[in-house]
């Protein structure tokens, strides 16, 4: 048995073994050296992105996956500059990679479209948190934008989480994006009335209501001849976040004014008029028993 160890160390080449040894030691200290360095240098320049998109303004949200995404792509190119200093063959492992990424990609199609989509709405950013806006005719305050979703909290307190492919794709009103809103109100008065009071009557309680804006000013107007009032036209401005207790509070004042300055607000009528036909009885009984008819001559 010794004899045969003898043999099998004799037939050894040291100096070979030492050279294998020596040469993979290198390579792998340079591709831990590779490893290290280039993950420093990857977090320094993610960690650049983030602060370039800070001090634009851009929303955190993005500045995080823009950090994650750049952090992810760049230590990817370093692995593969580790693996193949090392002599791995990263031809076949970057098809396998990309055959594997093509697969996943359809199988998450929907999701990665509103994952763009996400991107695309922090970037141009239509609408901030805490800003009112209607999306596929659902209306709420934004309470939340993520990469996939957008929340929303409607005023009878709902919450309505919208996908934000379909955020992207429909039309967006925002009604708190410009600070003000114009209030169109329509009341009607009798076509006994006098126009020109009841128009003074409007402007007094606006101008009595300081919620109201003075700049631009309000409008108020005959809009329309109805077929029982003529319809004035209420138009003022107010600040985006007093807009419904503004209207509210006017609709009551005008109501009340009104009433006391003898200004009615009629209500739709109609008129049926019945025809009744004269000596209903006679006709009913020459209908039961009719007359013969005349001879001829």
């Amino acid at each position: 048995m010794t004899d045969r160890l003898r043999e099998f160390y004799a037939s050894l080449d040291t100096h070979a073994f030492a050279d294998m040894v020596f040469a993979w030691s290198g390579r792998l200290l340079i591709a831990l050296l590779i490893l290290l360095v280039g993950w420093w240098l990857a977090r320094r320049v993610a960690m650049a992105v983030q602060r370039v998109l800070a001090r634009a303004g851009a929303d955190p949200l993005l500045g995080h996956f823009l950090y994650n995404l750049v952090l992810v792509l760049l230590l990817a190119v370093v692995v593969t500059g580790a693996l193949d200093r090392i002599g791995v063959p990263t031809a076949s492992l970057l098809a396998a990679l990309g055959a594997a990424g093509l697969a996943i990609g359809l199988a998450l199609q929907g999701s990665l479209s509103h994952l763009a989509a996400g991107v695309l709405l922090m970037v141009f950013r239509p609408f901030r948190v805490g800003q009112y806006v209607e999306i596929a005719g659902v209306g709420g305050t934004v309470q939340d934008v993520s990469l996939m979703h957008t929340r929303l909290l409607t005023p009878d307190n709902r919450e309505v989480v919208l996908p934000n492919g379909k955020v992207a794709g429909d039309a967006i009103v925002n009604y708190s994006a410009r600070g003000t809103r114009r209030l169109d109100l329509v009341v009607g008065i009798g076509y006994g009335d006098d126009i020109g009071k009841a128009i003074a009557v409007v402007r007094e309680l606006l101008g009595a209501e300081p919620r109201v804006l003075a700049d631009p000013p309000a409008d108020v107007a005959v809009m329309q001849l109805a077929d029982s009032s003529v319809n004035l036209a209420i138009r003022p401005w107010v600040k985006s976040g007093e807009y419904w207790s503004v209207q509210t509070t006017l609709l009551r004042a005008i109501k009340e004014r009104f009433d006391a300055q003898g200004i009615s607000i009629p209500v739709p009528r109609r008129e049926v008029v019945l025809h009744v036909a004269r000596d209903a009885s006679a006709l009913a009984n020459g209908a039961s028993n009719p007359s013969p008819p005349k001879p001829s001559p």
